[in-house]
């Protein structure tokens, strides 16, 4: 059976690399009827944040990608929090010492320090020299006696290489002259990554291993342990490195990394999974848009590029509006009713608030944009864009908006099409183009020249507000521009 895990540690807010490296793992299991896991790897507590377990899990659920197994859900393999599987790793090092896998090193922090110092200034890659490798047993159990501080570290053969398949990558070798004694014991008693991940993995029946490409030095440790344990090692697939637009690596230096940052600034949860599935697959065709359950039916490991992946903005806020636009007009005002309400509007019926999104939904990139665009329907303007009055009102604009309200003021019927007549009339009538009458007129009723239609707009606000609103605007702006 397939069964696929992500492992975050609880450090922050979920890294969008590390929904992404989710979001493939949780579409491989569902693609092949598996199980998608989440462990909680918090056995380095210097990082550890407060919350941040439960951070990932909203996340996750967020997103609609629920796991099968982890914390609060009960599970065969758990439990699904390293720190509460401390015997077990220390049981497993236990192991490797007694087969003589793995040793014990006494070397205070001082002295690893002035050898990779040393090492550097050799210019050789830092690395453990294997002092406490060469200890004999009786020296061992002299300095365990005198409680010395130590670490257990792993036994790397000194020659030779390992070659292993990535799905993504193919065959890849790694001479183990550049793997280092990897500490997988800390002085605390807490396991490191190496070790606490290939017996998780073990004992959960992990079939495969989908993780980031800055893990890939590090797999020949791990598959060396299951050597050492005689365990049978899963399949691995080593993501692409997420990149900014100038290739560098994708960092907080350079923009939002979090999950957080971009359902903040209102992002729509299908279109950021949409975006960060393409971060490295693609469907094999045209195609870009795609539902979470599309996804679902179409992901393979093997479309997957090895080639970093270009984290492009531009693109996102794309997807974005057209998933906005595959939302109903329902749908859309329960997300932006929020906002809103953070707004300090006063939210008038569904009905009138839906006409809104029906006229606005075309021009939002994100949901903070209705705010944006919307304000001028529920609150009239009392300053006016100084840069459109100068270029659009006129010492006879006042004389031909006049005409127009007079023959507003006559209509029966208070829609566009009527609108639209009465302005097209003023317009004969006074030989003037569209934009002379058009601009001046949204001037007064949103307080700026671009925007939805007009004809729109008043069928909107109704024929007291639209007519209060252009008396009010052609007052002060007649006097502002005398």
């Amino acid at each position: 059976m397939i069964r696929t895990r992500f492992a975050p540690s609880p450090t922050g807010f979920l890294h969008v690399g590390g929904l992404r490296t989710a979001l493939y793992a949780y579409l491989f299991a569902k693609k092949n009827q598996g199980n998608f896991l989440l462990r909680i790897e918090d056995t380095d507590k210097t990082r550890e944040v407060a919350g941040g377990t439960q951070n990932i899990i909203n996340t996750l659920h967020w997103a609609d990608m629920f796991f099968d197994e982890g914390p609060e859900i009960d599970g065969p393999y758990g439990p699904y929090t390293q720190s509460q599987r401390l015997e077990l790793y220390q049981k497993h090092a236990q192991q490797l010492i007694a087969a003589g896998h793995a040793y014990y090193c006494f070397c205070s922090a001082e002295r690893l320090d002035a050898v990779r110092q040393a090492q550097i200034a050799a210019k050789q890659p830092p690395a453990y020299d294997r002092l406490c490798r060469k200890l004999s047993p009786e020296e061992v159990q002299i300095k365990l006696a005198t409680s010395e501080k130590q670490v257990i570290r792993m036994k790397v053969p000194l020659t030779g290489s390992i070659t292993f398949h990535d799905i993504i990558r193919n065959d890849v070798s790694i001479g183990y002259n550049v793997v280092d004694d990897q500490v997988i014991i800390k002085s605390d008693g807490f396991p490191t990554y190496h070790l606490a991940v290939v017996v998780d993995d073990h004992y959960m029946h992990i079939s495969h291993v989908i993780r980031g490409e800055e893990w890939l030095p590090s797999t020949p440790k791990h598959l060396l342990l299951y050597q050492y344990f005689g365990w049978q090692a899963p399949q691995f697939a080593h993501l692409p490195l997420l990149l900014n637009p100038d290739r560098s690596k994708l960092s907080k230096r350079q923009g939002d990394v979090a999950v957080e940052d971009y359902r903040a600034k209102g992002y729509l949860k299908e279109a950021l999974i949409n975006f960060i599935a393409f971060l490295g697959w693609n469907p094999g065709d045209t195609r870009e848009i795609f539902s979470l359950k599309e996804l679902e039916q179409e992901f393979s490991l093997e479309r997957v590029g090895s080639a970093g992946a270009v984290f492009n903005i531009e693109k996102l806020n794309w997807l974005n509006h057209q998933h906005i636009m595959r939302k109903s007009d329902e749908e859309v005002l329960s997300m932006v009713k929020p906002l809103m309400e953070q707004a300090g509007w006063d939210i008038p019926d569904d009905t009138y608030c839906l006409r809104i999104i029906k006229v606005l939904k075309e021009r939002l990139v994100v949901l903070p944009d209705f705010i944006t665009y919307g304000d001028y329907f529920f609150n009239a303007p009392s300053i006016f864009d100084e840069t459109a009055v100068t270029k659009h009102w006129h010492h006879y604009t006042p004389e031909h908006i006049a005409l127009f309200v007079e023959r507003v003021k006559e209509l029966t019927s208070w829609d566009v099409l009527s609108l639209e007549a009465a302005l097209k009339a003023t317009l004969e009538q006074t030989g003037i183009k569209m934009g002379a009458l058009m601009a001046p007129l949204r001037i007064t009723l949103t307080g700026f020249a671009q925007g939805v239609s007009v004809y729109e707009l008043m069928e909107i606000l109704g024929k007291t507000e639209s007519l209060k609103r252009i008396a009010y605007g052609v007052e002060t702006l007649t006097k502002q521009t005398r």
